[in-house]
């Protein structure tokens, strides 16, 4: 079951299908074919929309952004989730629940 609920440190997620992302700049940019909208993701929210391409738990995610960058965990998992939780409210990827299949 996909959940509506804030997205946790325990949930899987995976890049929804339906949008076009090029690299600018060394940031990334998408159009959601889906809302026609452009988003600019940055060069993290690049980075983390790559390692998204297949269902991740979030917790493993926030575990390689810190094996990259000298970030603090609270950090680093606040900036993760909010990223996440905003990529979710545009529709953009899905949350997955422990045992749900893609």
């Amino acid at each position: 079951m996909i959940s509506n609920q804030t997205i946790d440190l325990t949930q899987q997620v995976v890049q929804k299908d339906g949008h076009i992302v090029s690299d600018m700049g060394g940031e990334k940019v998408m159009l959601s074919i889906e809302n026609g909208k452009y988003y600019n993701l940055g060069s993290v929210g690049g980075i983390i929309w790559d390692m998204i391409q297949e269902p991740i738990q979030v917790e493993h995610l926030v575990h390689k952004l810190m094996g990259e960058y000298n970030v603090e965990r609270s950090v680093c998992e606040g900036q993760v989730v909010a990223f996440l939780e905003h990529m979710a409210k545009e529709g953009l990827i899905l949350r997955i629940e422990t045992g749900d299949v893609r």
